[in-house]
């Protein structure tokens, strides 16, 4: 089948929006024809990677309606409202393989083993998640990164409890989901982390009751730590530069001296583009912890949780979404995107 998508042909290079074709899909594959896709700054990191081939297909949080299924496929069927996502349904030991899905632009494979900036998409039968029918066939697509990616680190990552403290530092789409997690798991205080006002007043109408701006003479870390008596018990990086990379363990609490005198822990959820130096002593003099959290969810039981709390009022998917854009406008939004313009979430919306 012939459908439309966008495509990278050289590095660092703007999107095309032209025609890709699709084969069958193999025994363990779906099709999926999309309704909205959310647009992830992490894309904007691979458009600009060497280690991926092109011409390359991109996005990778979408909701959709089965098309088609291959011969081994039995969790979802043709018509099933569905999320495409990036984290497998059945948990991976070690990295995800990136298998080529069969999709061809000019005669020439596609490189991208999911891909949601298109019309339809075809990957593997563990990135499709049945949800029902009743749900949001538009908001529903950032459940399938934003979400899954900010909350799981909360929830599954760090497991925070409430009344422990949080500070999340960059405030885009999954730093707020971070946020909005944290406050309904009743964290306290909440603080957010940009160089942004605008975007730290939206971070307070997710549930942050602190806010620090950076971008002055302003020390985060020492903000922080003035605010909560000597740092956080968990202190999330959703940007991944490398100040922030390194702030997150200086805005932890420390521990002390004994077994199970743990200190605060440092989660990194932002993608690391640069390389990062961290004093060994903020480990050993207070007991601190440094974890990474790659979409830490899991998709079938996390989604219909995810999708609930917005039903009830709790996580209000339609605020996180601030812009919405046609495929043909997809170099828009990812200029809008790399230019800090975007409050929350955008959404390709087809």
């Amino acid at each position: 089948m012939k459908t439309i998508a966008a495509v990278q042909t050289e590095i660092g290079g703007s999107l095309r929006v032209e025609e890709i074709e699709l084969p069958d899909p193999g025994p363990d594959q779906v099709t999926v024809k999309l309704y909205s896709s959310g647009v992830c700054h992490s894309q904007l990191h691979q458009m600009h990677s060497p280690a991926l081939g092109r011409p390359l297909l991109l996005g990778h949080e979408a909701t959709g309606v089965v098309s088609r299924i291959g011969s081994a496929v039995t969790h979802v069927k043709p018509g099933d409202l569905c999320i495409v996502t990036w984290v497998p349904r059945t948990p991976v030991r070690g990295p995800v393989p990136r298998v080529n899905t069969g999709a061809m632009y000019g005669g020439q494979a596609a490189h991208g083993h999911v891909y949601t900036w298109c019309r339809d998409v075809q990957t593997s039968k563990d990135l499709v998640v049945p949800i029902p029918p009743e749900h949001p066939k538009d908001l529903s697509c950032i459940v399938g990164c934003a979400v899954l990616t900010g909350a799981g680190a909360v929830l599954h990552t760090a497991q925070v409890r409430a009344g422990e403290s949080v500070a999340v530092f960059g405030v885009g789409g999954v730093g707020l989901s971070a946020i909005k997690a944290a406050a309904i798991i009743g964290a306290y205080p909440i603080i957010a982390v940009d160089l942004d006002d605008a975007k730290l007043a939206f971070a307070r109408s997710f549930g942050a009751t602190h806010t620090v701006n950076a971008s002055g003479n302003v020390d985060p870390v020492e903000a922080i730590r003035d605010l909560t008596s000597g740092g956080v018990d968990y202190a999330f990086d959703a940007i991944g530069r490398q100040k922030t990379c390194e702030q997150i363990l200086q805005a932890t609490r420390p521990g002390g001296i004994g077994a199970d005198n743990f200190g605060g822990m440092a989660v990194l959820v932002g993608i690391p583009q640069e390389k990062v130096t961290i004093d060994p002593a903020l480990f050993t003099s207070g007991q601190r912890q440094y974890r990474g959290s790659l979409g830490a969810s899991f998709p079938d039981r996390d989604f219909p949780m995810f999708l609930r709390w917005h039903q009830e009022g709790k996580f209000p998917l339609d605020r996180l979404i601030t812009r919405r854009y046609s495929l043909e406008q997809i170099n828009e939004a990812c200029h809008d995107l790399h230019c800090g313009h975007i409050l929350g979430r955008a959404i390709i919306e087809y």
